[in-house]
């Protein structure tokens, strides 16, 4: 069951972010492990875009920007970031995420993703074993929880097994 804050907000977001990307987009996190059935309650609406795309956000969603947000995790990822007041859920936008792990500051990239139909809008999500991937990569304690949920899925459903 989709969240209905979820729901509210890809309402707004994606006819938007349809038509203001130019570079191919798609939601990562909560929001994207609940669209693909895990049993999370998003807190926000991540979405992984392109440096110059995030640009384009920014402008367009000006009036919506949280001036005084500060993201956690500095240190580990970096991003043109900006979060978003919308209703139902903040919105946040991460141009050219890179992750700093064992290599150095690594971009994160999506290999495989799918589209998840949500009340007629089509959303681009990593696929199940791309979702899993990320979050590990990622090493948070809430990253691997999401991930082992994300792995029930495939368990429960012939959906998680790459036909959705």
């Amino acid at each position: 069951m989709i969240d209905a804050g979820l729901q509210a907000t890809l309402a707004l977001i994606v006819p938007e972010l349809q038509l203001t990307c130019d570079d191919p987009w798609c939601l990562i996190g909560s929001a994207a492990a609940q669209l693909m059935g895990a049993d999370v309650a998003p807190a926000d609406v991540d979405v992984l875009v392109s440096r110059a795309d995030a640009d384009r956000l920014i402008a367009r969603w000006m009036l919506q920007l949280d001036h005084a947000y500060e993201p956690t995790g500095v240190e580990r990822f970096r991003s043109r970031f900006a979060r978003f007041h919308f209703p139902g859920l903040p919105v946040e936008v991460m141009g050219g995420l890179e992750l700093n792990g064992d290599e150095g500051w690594q971009p994160v990239r999506i290999s495989q993703m799918v589209l998840v139909g949500v009340n007629g809008l089509a959303v681009p999500v990593p696929s199940i074993s791309e979702q899993i991937r990320v979050l590990e990569s990622f090493g948070r304690t809430k990253d691997r929880q999401r991930a082992d949920l994300l792995r029930g899925v495939c368990l429960l459903s012939p959906l998680g097994r790459g036909l959705r």
